[in-house]
């Protein structure tokens, strides 16, 4: 297998190394994704039930 990614003392298993750190990131990146895919959606400007708005938000002058 010729060294493409990584190289070092190691050898070969610089790239297998190398390779499976990022396959590890983006099995990570995908599980965060579908995760905040299924967050339900909040209106952030809406009012609450009293038509007030929220006590715990301050509007910036």
């Amino acid at each position: 297998m010729p060294v493409i990614l990584a190289h070092g003392a190691l050898g070969p298993f610089d790239e297998i190394i190398f390779l499976s750190i990022a396959v590890v990131f983006l099995v990570m990146m995908g599980i965060s994704w579908v995760r905040s895919q299924q967050l339900p959606e909040e209106e952030l400007d809406a009012p609450d039930e009293h038509g007030e708005p929220d006590a715990n938000r301050f509007e910036l002058e």
